[in-house]
């Protein structure tokens, strides 16, 4: 089997999607190319109203938006592979996240639904796929998320200094990483997903560059606290959430008709931090360094913030530790489909909630 792997992921802002070709050697994972790729304006829109509970679907809206998603992450690792001047044949396995369209792991029957056809993407590609990470875990009664800490233990843990890494994706996700002891990891809440959503509304623009829309207004303190009163930011982990829980008009149903729109993206923003500093400090309160990574990272107000909120501990990107921030999730699913395809479990029990190691996804073969 090569050792090259292909990852595909576009997150939940559904601001792009990133592919990474990955390189394992000797327990190492090397990003040989990594991209970001644009979704077609018009399905990127239809895919950010159905996050924000915008719409409503047909079974023929959903049966054709599994194949145009498809298409879409096919034309991406068909891209990556001829930008990076890589051969088809060479690659082992493409590893698709998919688009996550809703993620109901609690209740009698929990479910969580990804679309983007693999089989399409095999066949456009040439390539096997491996795909449907998350049903597993969720059937083995997990919430078939956070799925990258068993990556984040092998690439960033230390016996040296107790350690969190910070996903900042449209969602935020906490893998801690103790010096000694159980690796776990959960969903804190929203990251850029509202920020992006907010900004999108009232600016025309997909994310707030720097921060400087937040930067213009001032946190609503009171808006803040009504927030916070969501009951999930209370729940132990583990859990995990999505845009469909965390939406514009969850947002607006806490207004009181007076905010202002700077206000609110500013409040927006302290929310992301308050609700990450307040899981770490719960859950690991002597972690001496945050090792962040995702489009988060490139917003100079989010990252200041939080390491405003955290003096005693070091907040950096994972580019200080030789991996690129944008594309350690994508480098993730290359990581899982190699996992699956070595008949190697994917999930870590301990954050998911699962009832054990499962080796995760299906194989579509070329």
């Amino acid at each position: 089997m090569s050792d090259l792997f292909l990852g595909l992921i576009s997150g939940t802002s559904a601001d792009g999607i990133d592919a990474a070709l990955v390189r394992f050697d000797d327990g190492h994972a090397h990003l040989v190319f990594g991209r970001t790729y644009p979704w077609n304006p018009a399905l990127r829109a239809r895919l950010v109203e159905l996050g924000q509970q915008t719409a409503k679907l047909t079974l023929d809206d959903i049966g054709e938006l599994d194949v145009r998603i498809a298409r879409a992450f096919a034309d991406a690792a068909s891209q990556a592979m001829a930008d990076s001047g890589t051969d088809a044949r060479d690659v082992a396995a493409i590893g698709s996240h998919g688009q996550t369209l809703r993620h109901r792991p609690h209740g009698t029957h929990p479910f969580t639904l990804q679309l983007g056809d693999p089989s399409t993407i095999a066949e456009q590609t040439g390539v096997r796929v491996i795909a449907d990470f998350r049903k597993r875990d969720v059937a083995a009664g997990g919430h078939g998320a956070p799925l990258l800490p068993g990556l984040h233990a092998a690439l960033l843990h230390s016996n040296a200094e107790d350690r969190a890494v910070l996903n900042l994706g449209g969602i935020a996700n906490l893998t801690l990483l103790p010096a000694h002891g159980e690796v776990r990891g959960f969903d804190t809440g929203p990251a850029n997903g509202l920020m992006d959503a907010w900004c999108l509304r009232h600016r025309g623009e997909a994310f707030d560059r720097d921060g400087a829309f937040a930067r213009e207004g001032k946190v609503d303190d009171a808006l803040l606290s009504r927030l916070l009163d969501d009951p999930w930011f209370a729940a132990p982990p583990p859990k995990s959430t999505g845009r469909d829980q965390f939406h514009l008009p969850w947002v607006a149903s806490k207004f009181t008709g007076r905010e202002s729109p700077a206000d609110v993206q500013a409040t927006l923003l302290a929310l992301s931090v308050r609700t990450i500093v307040d899981a770490l400090r719960a859950t690991q309160p002597d972690t001496q360094r945050l090792i962040a990574c995702g489009g988060g990272v490139h917003n100079a107000a989010l990252m200041s913030a939080l390491a405003g909120a955290l003096p005693d501990c070091i907040v950096e990107s994972t580019a200080a530790h030789g991996l690129d921030p944008d594309f350690v999730e994508a480098m993730g699913f290359a990581w899982l489909a190699r996992q699956t395809l070595l008949g190697l479990p994917g999930n870590v029990p301990s954050v998911t909630g699962a009832d054990g190691f499962r080796v995760l996804g299906g194989v579509y073969p070329a």
